[in-house]
């Protein structure tokens, strides 16, 4: 059979004193990452996040599409049904970072960059008029919306130590 034992390395304390036990070690989640002692967190996925991206830019969209608005209340009841069924678990998690801070204020920024970008481009008379310009600006809304929403994830995860 031969000597196993010597292919393996034995890690063996070197100092004198009392044994303490290690610290207990953080349980893994499906993917193997550390979930919380505080109770599994699962993430928002970020295309949940692409439903807030639909409604950030349904302003441009209804005025480049005036047609769009019973798609853009499809999308809203999809958003409310998958929170409320597929992502059930993790309602926790959107309670959580809505009560936060700094969601608030990326909420607050999307509506006064939403406001101020029109209001300043009318006041120097380029205004969107155009259904291309509208739509430019419904991409950028969305954009801005998955990336903060998805920093902020990130950012309170991080600070719970969960990321």
């Amino acid at each position: 059979m031969g000597n196993r034992a010597a292919a393996f390395a034995i890690a063996v304390p070197t100092t004198a004193g009392p044994a303490t036990a290690p610290p207990l070690p953080a349980r893994a989640d499906a993917t193997g990452s550390p979930a919380a002692l505080h109770g599994d967190v699962p993430r928002l996925p970020v295309w949940f996040f692409g439903f807030e991206a639909v409604l950030a830019a349904s302003f441009d969209i209804i005025k480049a599409f005036p047609q769009a608005w019973p798609a853009l209340v499809l999308v809203g009841l999809v958003n409310i049904t998958v929170s409320l069924t597929v992502l059930r678990g993790r309602l926790r998690l959107a309670k959580a970072l809505w009560r936060g801070k700094e969601t608030r204020k990326v909420a607050i920024g999307l509506v006064a960059v939403r406001i101020g970008s029109h209001l300043l481009l009318g006041a120097v008379g380029l205004g969107v008029t155009s259904t291309l310009g509208h739509v430019c600006f419904a991409l950028v809304m969305a954009a801005l919306t998955v990336g903060l929403l998805a920093w902020t994830q990130r950012t309170a995860l991080r600070a719970l130590g969960l990321a």
